[in-house]
């Protein structure tokens, strides 16, 4: 098992800034994925980020050149720098831990909420 934690989200005005982390712990392998994902109310899941063990970054087209993702594998940590925030960037956001043989794990989940 592998448990998440998430930290940082919170209310912010639109062109403001917030950073989320997430602390992995448990049975954790060598190679995974972390990544952050979002929903907002009435609308699916949907993937923000993610970053491999290696370093490998990948991002939705919605926050390209906004956002930036980062892990510290020392820690198990994931990072989410949110820059130039819209109000279209309020949800529920995510952390995630992919690996092979043990599946998906999910963190509880961090209310972002920009203002306009």
């Amino acid at each position: 098992q592998v448990q998440l934690v998430e930290s940082g989200g919170g209310l912010v005005q639109a062109g403001g800034s917030l950073r989320l982390s997430c602390s992995a712990s448990g049975n954790i392998l060598r190679l995974n994925f972390m990544g952050w994902h979002r929903q907002a109310p009435g609308k699916q899941r949907e993937l923000v980020a993610a970053v491999s063990s290696g370093g490998t970054t990948t991002y939705a087209d919605s926050v390209k050149g906004r956002f930036t993702i980062s892990r510290d594998n020392s820690k198990n940590t994931v990072f989410l720098q949110m820059n130039s925030l819209k109000p279209e960037d309020t949800a529920v956001y995510y952390c995630s831990l992919n690996q092979a043989g043990t599946g998906a794990f999910w963190g509880q989940g961090a209310q972002v909420t920009v203002s306009s």
